[in-house]
């Protein structure tokens, strides 16, 4: 049981640092059991004040301290298992420091760890303290100068910054010396020393300046890079173009890692990857593995601005780099993939992962005001909703005042650590704008909803539009105050045409409309003819949007909005509707029917993207269904989406089985975006004909599967094969493993497809799996795939009414909790929406809360989620 409580850490404690680091040299003698880290700080003190000299430090053995030359005695410093501490030092000193660490023992992946025989690190957020002693704070930044020796066996030697020196000892081993020149926090502090293939390319950038790239990865894998590569040139270029932003050293390099908690970090001029991000080839990699490469490789590259360059004066202001470069990377990716098909992509992660966050017990504000661990504040609410309140910034300000804050804030706080309020500020003095209000969306957590309701007065040509706000309490957060929510709005007529209209005098056919009360009134005239009303187009705001629009005018927006994501919100409107009546008992077949003619009409639209048709095709998910009713019934919501799933199955199979045989590839494989969402059409026509499965749907499907190309193709085959189930799917699962056994990337995908088994098997088979020779439970990526994947990807099977989906989620957080507590507390989210399930499903996921909360010696990075999980509202 435990007996403390962790206290936590507090914004409104904040202090600065009482010592500034101005250089740093490191001296890494590289062994994989005991590598020596000489460090030595030039330190200064931070104003007037006698306070001792603290640094972080944790998992090292000390051999040495001193001060200006002369070694400290025990009596003159204390050290314990979290701080080095020395009572007496000078205003402005050098601290010279010698510790060991065993970087082959760490499986916690943090400080300096080895992967696939390899040095390297994962500092973000703490974990160079586990390096060297240090005041491990963001707001510290010092300029680094890095030595690393080690046995040739390690082939290159790479740092921060630019390649000042290397060449061989008088042992036989080697070194390089590495120097960066900006100033930087430790947390961006890297190191990586191993045998690694590189794949080179150079960019000229805007001013001229030639840049070397190198992305080194696995022996033999340099050719899976390529696209890797190709996205960062797009991006360094995107970033010049869209923001003024050049790259700053003449060298950029990015690592592949096959065993890391995040997925990549974005380290000074040296990137580090978790591998499953940065390697693709069409036989390994599936279209969606070449987007995330894509954004992913754009996200870290634009961090050199908006996270090095400017980074944060402390670990509230996260969302100060995280929020702010995810906008940057959807924009980036809009860019490159459509506009529409972007934005509803991005939409539905943001439902997935952050409207489930914030309608729990671990929802929090953008900015939070305490934490236990800032490992747990890595969310979709730091980063997406971040991202949403950045675009809504841009939409309230307008594209040019937006690039005026963004020029500003760049050039205030270059080479600084600021906070959220500085980066507001900029955009407050670049518009002229009081952003005062605005500023609520950081420090309010939960969503807000939105209520409208229309009246029009045919004979004056008038729409009066009444909205509604309600904020919903939240754990800490009982009382909301309203929000300035931008809400885009058009008016479409019954036949779909766009009407136009006046508002405050000015003729229009989209308006925006902010809602910063708890209710205003919105008058439109000049509205000839009864109006089918289009509200939050393209998602404004991260809200859950409620009208009086009756299901015909979801119809009209089915078939005819302007506004993709309108037209697509229509569609998911109605399905969704649907499936919770009947999930409820309540099946209305008439209207599923006249559903399915509607989807199968927009399926016809020759001049429509496929990329969207496959969108259109798509259901909301079982996820997506239980946060719409509670408390949620997960058996009765499987039941009714693949009922709906069915009738779009025979009610349009001659026009899905049209759609599979005539969009097969020919040519050469690409992954650019017209050739994706083909292949993305051709898919989700299967998985909808493999909810019919007779005889010609499971010969179809095991053709496709057969005859695939590539494996975007390979795993559309195989996951309708799994959804039909039977001897021809054991077959092409056994087939896939042999012929994949020996790619961690493709099993991976392997492991994570079974774990999404709709069969009632499925929790009996991830057992199982989790024997399996090829499962390793001390690998982030393969863990994610098999238990990550069946907790929060197949909610039928883990809401088994037994429990038993439970305890198996629960078990594996507790045995990785104690190698590994940052990944085992990214598993415990499912249990944590306990409330929103039926109460005997809800009362045996608190038990495993209780239990987990229980366990002697359990981690603060699951004791702090558990906990709060747990707390009373």
């Amino acid at each position: 049981m435990r007996t403390e409580t962790p206290q936590p850490i507090r914004l409104a404690d904040y202090r600065p640092p009482a010592f500034l680091v101005d250089t740093i040299e490191l001296d890494f003698d590289l062994k994989p059991s005991a590598t020596r880290v000489r460090a030595k700080l030039a330190l200064r003190r931070n104003g007037d004040h006698a306070e001792p000299l603290v640094l972080n430090g944790e998992r090292l053995t000390p051999i040495s301290v001193a001060v200006d030359g002369r070694t400290l005695g025990e009596d003159e410093r204390t050290i314990d298992a979290e701080f080095l501490t020395v009572p007496n030092v000078p205003d402005a000193f050098v601290l010279e420091t010698e510790v060991e660490i065993d970087p082959a023992a760490n499986k916690a992946l943090d400080g300096l760890y080895m992967s696939g025989g390899r040095f390297c690190t994962q500092c973000e957020a703490e974990g160079f303290r586990k390096i060297t002693w240090f005041p491990d704070r963001p707001d510290v930044l010092a300029r680094y100068t890095v030595r690393m020796t080690a046995d040739k066996g390690f082939q290159r030697l790479l740092s921060n910054g630019n390649l000042m020196e290397s060449g061989e000892t008088a042992d036989g081993r080697h070194f390089a010396v590495w120097n960066d020149p900006f100033p930087k926090p430790c947390y961006l502090f890297a190191l990586v020393a191993g045998e690694l293939d590189v794949l080179e390319d150079s960019l000229v950038t805007m001013s001229g300046r030639k840049v070397d790239l190198r992305i080194y990865v696995d022996p033999g894998m340099a050719g899976r890079a390529a696209y890797a590569m190709d996205a960062l040139k797009r991006s360094m270029k995107w970033d010049e173009e869209a923001f003024g932003r050049e790259y700053d050293l003449d060298l950029f390099m990015i690592v592949a890692v096959r065993d890391f908690n995040f997925g990549a970090m974005e380290n000074k001029g040296l990137n580090i990857f978790n591998s499953s991000l940065l390697l693709a080839d069409p036989a390994t990699a599936t279209d969606f593995d070449y987007e995330r490469i894509e954004s992913v490789v754009a996200h870290e590259y634009f961090h050199n601005w908006t996270g090095d360059r400017i980074t944060c004066r402390d670990w509230f202001q996260l969302c100060l780099k995280e929020g702010l470069t995810v906008f940057r990377d959807q924009s980036f990716s809009a860019d490159m993939r459509g506009e529409a098909v972007q934005r509803i992509k991005d939409v539905k992660a943001l439902r997935a992962r952050q409207f489930s966050e914030d309608q729990g017990p671990l929802a929090h504000p953008v900015r939070p005001s305490s934490y236990l661990k800032i490992d747990n504040f890595y969310t979709a609410t730091i980063y997406e909703k971040g991202a949403e309140v950045i675009r809504m910034l841009k939409t309230l300000i307008g594209p040019d005042a937006f690039r005026k804050g963004m020029d500003l804030y760049f050039e205030r706080w270059d080479g600084h650590a600021t906070t959220v309020e500085a980066f507001i500020d900029c955009f407050a003095e670049a518009s002229g704008r009081d952003l005062s209000a605005f500023f609520a969306w950081y420090e309010q957590a939960g969503t807000p909803r939105i209520d409208i309701k229309s009246r029009y007065d045919a004979a004056a040509r008038t729409l009066e539009l009444d909205l509604t706000q309600t904020n919903p309490a939240t754990p800490g957060q009982p009382n909301k105050k309203p929000l300035p929510v931008p809400v885009r709005i058009g008016l479409l007529d019954g036949d779909g045409r766009t009407i136009a209209f006046d508002r405050d005098g000015q003729a229009t056919d989209e308006t925006v409309v902010v809602l910063d009360a708890a209710r205003t009134t919105v008058r439109l005239t000049g509205v000839d003819r009864e109006p089918v009303l289009s509200a939050l187009r393209g998602f404004s705001a991260p809200v859950v949007l409620t009208t009086d629009a009756e299901p015909k005018d979801r119809y009209v927006q089915l078939a005819a909005d302007p506004d993709l994501f309108n037209r697509w919100e229509a569609g998911q409107d109605l399905a969704r509707e649907l499936m919770l009546a009947r999930a409820a008992g309540r099946p209305d077949e008439v209207n599923e029917e006249r559903y399915a003619d509607a989807v199968g009409r927009a399926l016809a639209d020759q001049a429509a993207d496929p990329a969207f048709k496959a969108l259109l095709l798509t259901l909301p998910t079982e996820a997506d269904l239980a946060l719409a009713r509670q408390p949620a019934d997960p058996a009765a919501i499987h039941a009714a989406r693949e009922a709906l799933r069915a009738r779009l199955a025979l009610h349009l199979e001659e026009e899905l089985k049209r759609l599979h045989t005539g969009l097969q590839g020919v040519g050469e494989f690409s992954p650019d975006a017209a050739e994706a969402g083909r292949r993305a059409l051709r898919n989700t026509a299967l998985e909808v004909l493999a909810a019919n499965p007779h005889a010609e749907t499971v010969e179809r499907a095991r053709g496709h599967y057969e005859a695939a190309g590539n494996m975007t193709d390979a795993m559309g085959g195989l996951s309708a094969l799994m959804s039909i189930g039977g001897e021809a799917f054991e077959d092409a699962l056994a087939d896939f493993y042999e012929r994949w056994k020996s790619e961690p990337l493709v099993i991976d995908k392997w492991f994570a497809l079974q774990a999404r088994d709709p069969s009632e098997g499925a929790l009996g088979r991830v057992l199982g799996l989790t024997a399996h020779p090829a499962f390793d439970q001390k690998n982030p990526n393969r863990l994610r795939a098999l238990v990550g994947t069946f907790a929060a990807g197949n909610p039928a099977r883990f809401h088994d009414p037994s429990g038993a989906g439970y305890t198996f989620l629960a078990d594996q957080i507790l045995a990785v909790d104690a190698f590994n507590p940052m990944t085992a507390a990214r598993l415990l989210e499912p249990l944590g929406g306990w409330r929103r399930y039926r109460p005997e499903l809800g009362a045996r996921m608190r038990g495993e809360l209780e239990r987990i909360v229980a366990r002697e010696g359990l981690s603060k990075n699951v004791y702090e989620l558990a906990s709060r999980a747990l707390a009373d509202d």
